[in-house]
């Protein structure tokens, strides 16, 4: 069996889903194949789960603080089974959603495994799609106009750390953990590090963070990694950084044993469980990629601004692809690459203009330059930072912890990056956002109205202090 149609979308994750949304706002007869469930990783096991247990995590915690806001409470208990029971019912809830959104825009969903066809009697080019079928049915034909990539990633592993479920996990398994253990090591001080960290540590987890190089949050700016790191050790996480584990050390029995070199010395560490969290791996393989020129370097999709392949009516988005590995990213590239391939006006995505954000406890939040970048880059910089501490809200709020550096080019004036830690810093980051894009200054900001008492005033006093001018400080 076969059928044609103006676009099909191999992977119905955030980026696929949302790129078939806009295909069928623009008029295009959509398919998109996926062989799990629509909304993929960032919904079933990414960015909804993770973010539904740090919750509970942060629920849990401020329970335990209730007497500071003169409630009292006693016999405080988690239920992990609970947490997990509510998690998949967030996770539930917006997977009906999606499915509800692909009917609505009358988009054809193959639940199978798509894999790109060379040139054959259905198609000149290469591009059209073999479906296959778990059932082992006989598979489908589409014939596209244009074909978009969208198959996302898969966690990273260690050759010497092998995953087995029981002793040693990725952020998958940890997801569908039926109980906490008492203690585990996190190999891997990133973002998806960094969250399991704070999350397991609120639960109560006795937590160890090994980082190869010499900060956590690699990324991000060292003033921010220092603050974080800093509340980490505070609620008992233990962090070695420019700590390399030694390869075949790795014990197994009631819980287990590693070594790893830190200074020249070796240090044991042992806990009932590893996480492995050393990045994500792009999902190129197995979709047909050998059957046309595309390019893939460093196990990523290579593509143009407007995120065609070599074949220029084969497109990639997302994970697949490198770049800032976030799902909002993902989605806005399926649009441009959609409207690209429609024929409508797009825009190329600016990734100084992208927010990123950690939901730890504390939180972090960036769009831009870190100071560190900005420097390498040859700018003069004037830096503002101000801390939580000065703002009413924050302390109304409980948790005051944190500050907001503003980064200014001397010349220009104009901002070059934004970065923040404290609460609710992911909330507050889409101000800096459209500052970027508007290319604002740091003026401009200070003479932004800032309701009081909120905690989004500290973005007017960080502007402020980038010239010495803050208020409260």
């Amino acid at each position: 069996m076969s059928k044609e149609y103006d676009l099909v979308i191999l992977g119905g994750g955030t980026g696929g889903y949302v790129a078939a949304i806009r295909a069928s706002q623009l008029g295009m007869k959509v398919a998109v194949v996926e062989k799990d469930h629509l909304g993929g990783t960032c919904l079933h096991r990414g960015c909804i789960p993770s973010k539904a247990l740090l919750r509970s995590a942060e629920v849990y915690r401020q329970s335990k603080q209730a007497d500071d806001f003169g409630i009292e409470t006693s016999d405080i208990r988690l239920n992990f089974l609970k947490v997990q029971e509510r998690k998949s019912k967030i996770i539930e809830r917006l997977h009906t959603g999606v499915q509800g959104l692909m009917k609505k825009g009358k988009i054809d969903v193959y639940n199978g495994i798509g894999r790109i066809l060379g040139p054959s009697i259905f198609s000149p080019m290469p591009g059209t799609i073999s479906v296959e079928y778990a059932d082992g049915s006989e598979n489908t034909m589409l014939i596209p106009k244009h074909v978009l990539i969208a198959t996302g990633s898969r966690p990273n592993t260690l050759p010497h750390l092998e995953v087995d479920g029981e002793f040693v996990l990725t952020s998958d398994e940890a997801l569908e953990m039926d109980e906490l253990p008492k203690s585990i090591i996190i190999v891997g001080g990133g973002v998806i590090g960094i969250e399991w960290a704070s999350m397991l540590a609120d639960f109560g987890v006795d937590v160890t963070v090994v980082e190869y190089l010499e900060q956590i949050l690699p990324t991000e700016d060292r003033d921010i990694a220092r603050e974080v790191s800093r509340q980490l050790k505070k609620k008992g996480v233990k962090i070695h950084t420019n700590t390399k584990v030694l390869p075949d050390t790795l014990k197994k029995d009631q819980g287990v044993i590693i070594e790893a070199e830190k200074s020249a010395k070796t240090i044991s560490l042992e806990a009932e469980k590893i996480l492995v969290s050393v990045g994500r791996k792009a999902n190129t393989e197995n979709i047909g990629l050998d059957n046309t020129q595309i390019v893939v370097e460093n196990g990523f999709i290579q593509t143009n601004d407007w995120y065609q392949t070599k074949e220029s009516h084969i497109y990639a988005i997302g994970d697949v692809i490198g770049g800032m590995q976030l799902a909002h990213v993902a989605s806005h590239e399926g649009i441009v690459a959609v409207e690209h391939m429609a024929g409508e006006e797009s825009y190329p995505i600016n990734i100084e203009h992208v927010p990123a954000c950690v939901y730890s406890h504390p939180e972090v939040a960036r769009v831009g330059l870190t100071e560190e970048e900005a420097k390498k880059q040859g700018f003069s910089v004037k830096v503002g930072k101000f801390p939580f501490q000065a703002i009413g809200k924050a302390l109304v709020f409980g948790d005051a912890n944190g500050f907001v550096k503003i980064i200014t080019d001397e010349k220009t004036e104009d901002i070059l990056g934004i970065h923040m830690v404290g609460p609710h810093v992911t909330d507050m980051i889409s101000e800096a956002g459209l500052a970027k894009v508007l290319d604002a200054t740091a003026w401009e900001i200070s003479k932004t109205i800032h309701p009081h008492p909120s905690l989004s005033e500290i973005m007017g006093e960080a502007a402020l202090a980038v010239e010495g001018l803050q208020i409260h400080g």
